[in-house]
């Protein structure tokens, strides 16, 4: 049986974390930061936290000045989906350290070509992208977990949606979910699948065997500027100015 994409992360970027510590951890209400110490900096999407106290994570106070690979295995967590978070953002910190892959910063949507005839699923509710989408005249469903979104359906008609569609539009936030691998073996048979979203794990080796034809994630230019912006609550659209949006296509 293959490993959890979460595992195949862990297991991508452990060997790079050897003798690198962290060195600042932010977790803001809309995305977490990990700054390492070669100022490397990864984000992840801020998990909900169901802590039952005021409490949101125990090793609080700790968590800068640990080693690098101690921050990743939380990605791990089966328990924690805050911790998971924090995980992610020390991976995505870590590969930020790797050879950058062939990437281009052609709008993933042109990439994909999406036609009247495509049925488009879209899991997260990716507001910019729905207007440019419903332009093309395709079929769109948009599952959402968040009941005060207009437009979405339910998870049990999302199943049947992947099942049928012919373009998948995943959220990276799935990542720290847990639910990325439950997604991608609900597809039929689509001709293009897209994990899209700041947090998106930018190595195409950790996607190899699965269905996904194209990561859509952000390369950090201005380390400083997202550490604040994470702290201060900011979301994607002001992070945006300090990041570049880049796509990995896996697939011809």
């Amino acid at each position: 049986m293959d490993k959890p994409i979460q595992q195949k992360i862990i297991d991508c970027v452990k060997p790079v974390s050897d003798g690198l510590v962290v060195s600042d951890v932010r977790i803001g209400l809309g995305y977490t930061s990990v700054r390492l110490g070669n100022d490397n900096i990864g984000i992840a999407w801020t998990a909900q936290s169901n802590s039952g106290s005021c409490t949101h994570e125990q090793k609080a106070g700790t968590l800068a000045g640990r080693a690098a690979h101690e921050l990743l295995e939380m990605l791990g967590n089966p328990i924690n989906p805050l911790s998971r978070s924090i995980g992610l953002a020390t991976a995505n910190a870590l590969a930020a350290g790797l050879p950058h892959p062939q990437t281009t910063t052609t709008d993933v949507l042109e990439l994909v070509n999406i036609q009247a005839s495509d049925h488009v699923t879209m899991v997260g509710f990716f507001g910019p992208l729905i207007s440019s989408l419903r332009r093309t005249g395709c079929r769109l469903d948009i599952q959402e977990l968040a009941d005060d979104k207009p437009g979405t359906i339910a998870p049990e008609e999302g199943r049947a949606s992947l099942a049928a569609c012919s373009v998948a539009i995943i959220t990276a936030t799935s990542i720290v979910t847990g639910t990325i691998d439950e997604l991608l073996s609900g597809l039929g048979n689509p001709r293009a699948v897209v994990i899209l979203g700041p947090s998106a794990f930018m190595r195409p080796e950790v996607f190899d065997k699965t269905p996904v034809t194209h990561i859509a994630g952000a390369r950090i230019h201005n380390a400083d500027a997202v550490q604040q912006i994470v702290s201060e609550g900011g979301g994607t659209m002001i992070l945006k100015n300090h990041m570049d949006f880049e796509t990995i296509c896996l697939k011809d």
